[in-house]
């Protein structure tokens, strides 16, 4: 039994043995192979070394050429407002007849162009035309009463002289010529009235003007004011826009008008003093200048410039590039041609250019056209655009 166990043992031993010896084989074989593999590695760089040296170095890359604006220092700039208005006539009048009466005739019609003084309808005066007559009739018979009358006191008093008539008598026919003269100046203030009232059955334009309304046709029986006829004037067409109230009167003098694409000039009319409770804005009354003659409620605009005084340089929208934490920079060329960032704060906007503050050293230029295409360090040749 001792010796099975001494056998059972031996065995043990001898795998122990098999073992140590297939791992001591392993590692061998792994180190072999990595001394193989850096061997290798190492007589296949210098031999690529070896090629490099002799092969000859390839040339520089020559600079990027760009185009460079110089950057010019300025005090301020200017900005335009513009403001909505609408073109309005100087005169706008609905015309009417004054009194009641039937119309006999409408002379134009809508869109016509009339004359001060031009007669437009005329209202039927036939009924004043008797009447007159029949005033100037009166007024011949009254007057015919009037001589005798006079006559009569002249011979009166030549009785009364001569002692053959009393002083009732004369007083009777003073008073009944006095009497007469009353009644004959009664008829002719009829005649006056009704002169009146025929000069107003005709309705004149009271300007030069154009017709923009036509409501009756003639023959209709009208009423006192009614509206007949609708007339705006040509002549030097205003404008009325509303503006902010802290804007500068003074400002508005140099107003320019803006109509289908025309600029013209505006002078101011008048700036009225209160408020309109809708827009919270005052109104500017405009005269136009222009030899164009636009629509009356055509919209237009009103352009005011102004200035505003700050240090620093236009530059092309182009070159604006977006930085960091909402920051914006530019490229530009130094004195050692060498490109270089720098921050700037927009100031003002317009459709192709900026206002910026910056700050450069002197002989700086702006990269305005692809800054896209260099970057920071590099140096570039630097010619100036046109």
């Amino acid at each position: 039994m001792a010796k099975a166990q001494d056998q059972k043992e031996g065995r043990s031993v001898t795998r122990r043995l098999k073992s140590a010896a297939t791992v001591s084989g392993r590692v061998l074989l792994t180190l072999g192979v990595i001394g193989g593999a850096g061997f290798a590695v190492q007589f296949g760089a210098s031999e690529l070394a070896q090629r490099a040296d002799a092969s000859p170095a390839p040339d520089a890359a020559p600079a990027i050429p760009v185009n460079a604006l110089p950057l010019q220092v300025e005090t301020g700039f200017d900005i335009t407002r513009a403001f909505i208005g609408q073109v309005e006539a100087q005169k706008t009048v609905s015309m009417s007849f004054e009194l009641a009466g039937r119309v006999m005739e409408i002379a134009v019609d809508e869109g016509h162009t009339v004359e001060r003084g031009q007669v437009l309808a005329v209202q039927d005066t036939a009924l004043l035309m008797a009447e007159r007559s029949q005033l100037l009739a009166s007024k011949s018979a009254t007057e015919a009463q009037l001589k005798f009358a006079e006559q009569t006191v002249v011979r009166t008093e030549e009785l009364k002289r001569r002692g053959f008539a009393t002083q009732a008598t004369l007083d009777g026919a003073l008073a009944t010529r006095d009497e007469l003269k009353s009644r004959i100046a009664e008829i002719e203030a009829g005649l006056a009235n009704v002169d009146i009232r025929i000069k107003k059955s005709s309705l004149r334009a009271p300007f030069d003007g154009r017709v923009t309304m036509r409501s009756v046709d003639g023959g209709e029986a009208l009423s006192p004011g009614q509206a007949v006829l609708g007339l705006v004037e040509l002549r030097a067409p205003q404008i009325r826009v509303g503006v902010p109230l802290d804007l500068d009167e003074t400002r508005l003098a140099d107003a320019k008008v803006v109509i289908d694409g025309q600029t013209s000039s505006a002078n101011l009319i008048a700036l009225r003093p209160d408020i309109d409770p809708v827009t919270r804005t005052r109104t500017a009354l405009f005269t136009l200048e222009a030899d164009v003659a636009p629509a009356f409620g055509q919209t237009v605009r009103i352009h005011l410039t102004e200035r505003v005084e700050a240090d620093g340089m236009w530059v092309p929208l182009t070159s604006l590039q977006e930085g960091v934490r909402g920051q914006w920079t530019v490229l530009a060329v130094g004195p050692d041609d060498r490109v270089r960032s720098g921050v700037v704060e927009i100031l003002h906007a317009e459709s192709d250019r900026v206002f910026v503050r910056a700050a450069f050293p002197e002989g700086t230029r702006l990269i305005g056209e692809g800054p896209q295409r260099v970057t920071v360090g590099q140096t570039v040749v630097a010619t100036l655009a046109e």
